[in-house]
């Protein structure tokens, strides 16, 4: 299966797996399993990290480095189809970033890692 991190799921794979569900642990290791990761999440991580709404144990070159690639896991490059998404996509979730991570899980039919309900609005898989 083809999972879409969402931003939390990711930092809580790499810093706090517990506080994962069950489900998304054992989908996060799964070796069937191909692990994307939007740009919009390392963006908001980003942006998180210079208003002061996040710190992170180590720098964020770092962070990326460890919980993306070395875990394998494939960056998802933004596509125009991608964006197209969002023109019809209906605002039950107002955050731009999982809008666009949402958009990107319907283009791709991609399931989604995420603990956030609101997502279950959308034609997509969450997982959790």
């Amino acid at each position: 299966m083809n999972l879409l991190t969402d931003s939390h799921a990711l930092i809580w794979s790499y810093f706090d797996p517990s506080r994962l569900s069950a489900t998304a642990k054992t989908e996060l290791i799964d070796p069937a399993n191909r692990i994307f990761v939007s740009p919009a999440s390392h963006w908001e991580i980003a942006i998180k990290i210079s208003t002061g709404k996040l710190a992170l144990a180590e720098p964020f070159a770092d962070f990326v480095q460890h919980a993306v690639f070395d875990n394998g896991f494939t960056i998802l490059p933004i596509e125009p189809r991608h964006t197209a998404e969002l023109i019809g996509l209906p605002y039950h979730h107002r955050d731009p970033f999982d809008r666009l991570i949402i958009a990107q899980a319907i283009a791709e039919d991609f399931a989604v890692v995420s603990g956030d309900q609101v997502l279950d609005n959308y034609p997509i898989r969450r997982v959790w």
